[in-house]
């Protein structure tokens, strides 16, 4: 039986204290994705404004009732009406433009065009209307229920709302198609008719205040009045993945505070934990006594890595191990489980091993003899007086003949 990996037996992470990280959002939360665990949230079930983060469920959407996104569709004036007005950002697409799926798709995404978002809804449903009901569809077949969407784009009304935590099931969900996570994780993209390029919001931030990132690659920011400054993200350092959502940083800094909390998020956690082998192959994880064998004690040993996302000041040696089982192996005894393991820290149950028996011991006679004494000096009694009565039984009989 293999040993299972990372963090999947119990849930040992508990996500830090929201103030040992000051962050400007007001909602938070951040995956482990290695784990599909959370370590860090902030009001993260409370209703939120998502603003652009609308897009990624507008998205995921849109490729799933696309039959062939190289296809050329014209953009309709009706996707364009009022969009200036409602104060919603573009992509620069034109009335009558030709363009193809694809493009409509990293407009979405990249340069977060409502004109891309109402061009998608227009061919795949007749009008936005009728796709943000695909949209609320998708939201509960998710099972999601504190996100509802009003429009395509995230515009601020009422009815338009969700959490970090069912923002975060959203775009892990988008994440297994392929077509979305490459484009969630492009920088640049030109369209088909190289009229335009489009670069992501994020990027264009780093470039704008001169920001070091050293662990995003997929991203899709939003802003409105009421949402403030919001930010998706997936991020990768030393072989961890990581998700994060954050909402509602003060919209009216002249600083780019959701980019600035996640690098700040991301800073203290790749630089605070990482994964700590505790249990690696050939570690001795149980000793037992031993019966009827050469061996008077017997070594199980683990067969693989058992890794845990800690702190980094924690040490291998900080751990203690706790076996539950078989008292004593016997040369008999039938291959298989045979117990288990707890791995302590601090006291605390953080892991539950199987320990597995898979032969090993080497039968002694002598061993069985001292093991099993009462029973061989039983044995003996009982034949002696097997024997006893065998002679007794025997004389009667010859003096019964003489007779």
């Amino acid at each position: 039986m293999k040993y299972l990996k990372y963090l999947v037996f119990l849930i040992f992470f508990i996500p830090i204290n929201i103030e040992a990280l000051e962050i400007n959002s007001e909602h938070a939360i951040l995956y482990n994705m290695n784990d599909d665990i959370i370590i860090f949230e902030k009001n993260a079930d409370e209703r939120t404004y998502i603003a652009s983060l609308t897009k990624i469920m507008t998205t995921i959407v849109a490729i799933e009732n696309i039959d062939d996104v190289d296809e050329t569709v014209s953009v309709p004036y009706e996707a364009l009406d009022g969009l200036i007005a409602a104060n919603a950002s573009v992509a620069g697409f034109y009335s009558g433009q030709r363009v193809t799926y694809l493009d409509l798709l990293y407009g979405v995404m990249l340069p977060s065009g409502a004109d891309a978002t109402r061009t998608l809804a227009y061919y795949i449903s007749g009008n936005e209307e009728e796709f943000v009901k695909l949209m609320n569809d998708k939201a509960i077949e998710l099972g999601l229920t504190n996100t509802h969407f009003a429009n395509t784009s995230g515009l601020d009304t009422d009815n338009h709302y969700s959490t970090v935590r069912e923002m975060s099931i959203i775009l892990k969900y988008a994440l297994q198609n392929p077509l979305f996570k490459e484009i969630y994780t492009t920088n640049s993209y030109t369209t088909s008719d190289s009229s335009l390029t489009f670069k992501s919001v994020f990027s264009n931030y780093l470039n704008r205040y001169e920001l070091t990132n050293n662990y995003i690659y997929g991203s899709k920011t939003g802003f409105t009045t009421k949402a403030g400054y919001c930010l998706s993200s997936i991020a990768n350092y030393d072989n961890v993945e990581y998700l994060l959502i954050t909402t509602e940083a003060d919209g009216e800094s002249n600083q780019p505070l959701h980019i600035m909390d996640a690098l700040m998020i991301y800073d203290y956690y790749t630089s605070n934990y990482h994964y700590l082998d505790i249990v690696t192959p050939n570690d001795t994880i149980a000793t037992l006594e031993t019966k009827n064998s050469k061996e008077q004690q017997f070594e199980i040993k683990a067969t693989e890595t058992v890794s845990k996302y800690l702190e980094k000041n924690i040490s291998k040696d900080d751990f203690e191990y706790r076996y539950n089982g078989l008292e004593k192996l016997d040369y008999f005894t039938k291959k298989g489980q045979i117990g288990t393991v707890d791995i302590l820290l601090n006291g605390e149950i953080i892991d539950t091993l199987p320990v597995i028996y898979s032969g090993g011991l080497t039968f002694s006679i002598i061993s069985f003899i001292i093991d099993n004494i009462l029973i061989v000096l039983a044995l003996i009694i009982i034949l002696v007086i097997i024997i006893k009565l065998k002679n007794k039984s025997r004389k009667k009989k010859l003096k019964l003949k003489k007779l």
